[in-house]
This record gives structure tokens, sequence and C-alpha cells, in this order.
């Protein structure tokens, strides 16, 4: 009996020390992050905080970032749905190559892929995109086609997560009713994932809105042109014009919480990537 009484004390003490030890670097993490958010608000001088929320160059940095997100978010998440559905659901040769060159956008650093843009549009090919189709080096188009590749991974990512949770069975009780292919997906497969599109659309809009390294590459950095409110951080620090800098940061964290509060209002539980 003793030792008994004595193994589940050890288990009992063990599992306390382990929940204190996880809270604690939870406690920790978020003081951090915290932390950096306070002495933000502690730095500000909130009369140039306010003004600067209504000056023209910040709106226009608004109205432009949220407007050339919301085209990339778009477009990402449709040609994201049928990319993740082949990836999730069919086999074919060099899967595994294919799906890890969709990730690459992932890892590597905006500013890279940015730079590959611009050799891009330097070749013959991309010459003639500029030059007969649309022109994106420092232009607006580029901003879109620059959030557009750093977030279409993304995008994909969340979809084929979504798409792996949905068993199969179920487009295939709608194939032995009739249905055919598409319309067992569009009716059966895309209802079942509708929570996993919707935050899918908001992640990836919301990272669209932050995107500065491609885009600056891509599109440059001018004011009242392709200032995007990333963009308006990194021209304000240039000038040392620290507290609009740190306005226009507040307006990215404003923006990127009202999105996540959003998302978990619409899901009703927390998505994990």
């Amino acid at each position: 009996m003793k030792n008994g009484k004595s193994h589940v004390l050890k288990a009992l003490t063990g599992e306390r020390a382990f929940k204190a030890a996880t809270i604690s670097v939870l406690a920790l993490l978020t003081l951090f992050f915290t932390g950096i958010v306070l002495s933000m608000m502690v730095y500000t001088d909130w009369d140039t905080l306010f003004s600067t929320l209504i000056s023209r160059e910040i709106l226009f940095a608004i109205r432009l970032s949220l407007t050339t997100a919301t085209i990339a978010t778009v477009i990402s998440i449709v040609i994201a749905i049928p990319v993740a559905y082949a990836i999730s659901q069919t086999e074919f040769p060099g899967k595994d190559i294919i799906d890890t060159i969709l990730d690459l956008p992932i890892v590597i650093s905006p500013i890279a892929l940015g730079a590959a843009l611009l050799v891009f549009f330097n070749t013959p090919i991309g010459a003639g995109i500029e030059n007969r189709v649309m022109r994106f080096v420092f232009e607006v188009p580029g901003i879109v086609l620059a959030q557009f590749t750093v977030v279409s991974a993304l995008a994909v990512r969340l979809l084929k997560s979504t798409f792996d949770s949905i068993d199969p069975r179920y487009e295939q009780v709608g194939r032995t009713l009739g249905c055919s292919k598409l319309k067992a997906f569009l009716r059966v497969t895309l209802p079942l994932a509708k929570d996993g599109l919707i935050a899918a659309g908001i992640l990836t809009w919301a990272r669209a809105v932050g995107e500065f390294g491609a885009t600056v590459m891509l599109a440059g950095a001018t004011k009242m042109k392709t200032e995007t409110l990333p963009i308006a951080i990194f021209l304000n620090l240039a000038t040392a014009d620290v507290e609009k800098a740190v306005a226009v940061i507040f307006i990215l964290i404003a923006i990127s919480a009202s999105a996540l509060i959003v998302l978990r209002r619409i899901s009703g539980k927390r998505w994990q990537i």
C-alpha cells in the first residue's frame, strides 16, 4: 500500500511540475510579445499617432494594402483549391517533388522571391509580358504579384490540410447517387471544407497585408504609388520618423488582430497551422 501511494504521489508531483513548466514557458512568451507592444505604446506620442492615422499618406497605404491583399488572396484561394485537392486526393508520379516545390515560398525569404521575380522580368519572356501584357516592375500590379507569390503556398498548405481531414467516402457516396466527379466535389467536398476555406482565406489575406520583402524588391518603395503599410513603415524609418512608423505598426497589429478574432468567431475554435 505504501509503495502504491508513493507511486501515486510521485506521479502527481511530476504532473504538477510538468504543468507548471509548460505554463511558465507560455507566460514568458506571452510577456515577451506583450512587452514589445507595451514598449511601443510608451514610446508613442498619441497626438502624433492620431494625426498619422488620418494623414493622406497613411490612408492611401491602408487602401492600397487592403485592395492588393484582397485581390492576391482571391487569386490564391481560387488557384489553391484545385491544387490542394489534387495533392491531397490524387496519387501521381513526382508528387513529392511537386509538393516540395509548392512549399518553397514558405521557407524561402520573401526578399529572395522578390529578387527572383525581378530577374524573371529581365528575361526575354518577362520583358515581353512587361511590354505587351501588363507592367509589374515598380507598379501596383507588381504588389499583387509579389503578395500572391508569397501567400499562395500558404493557401495551398492550409487547404491541403483541410482536404486531408475529409473522408473520401463522402464523395464516393455522392458518386453512387449519380453525381459526376465535379458535382460531387462542388456539392459534397467543398461544403465540408467550408471552415477550412474561411480559415485559409482569412489567414492568407492577413499574411498578404503584412507582406514586405517581395513587394519592395519587385514594386519598389515609392510614396503614394506603391506604398503599402509595411513599405510605409520602411520609408518612415528610413527618414527617422519613428513615431509615424510606430503608428503604422499599430495599424498592422489592429488589422492582424481583427482578422484572427474574426477567424475564431467564424470557426468557433482555434486553427493550428
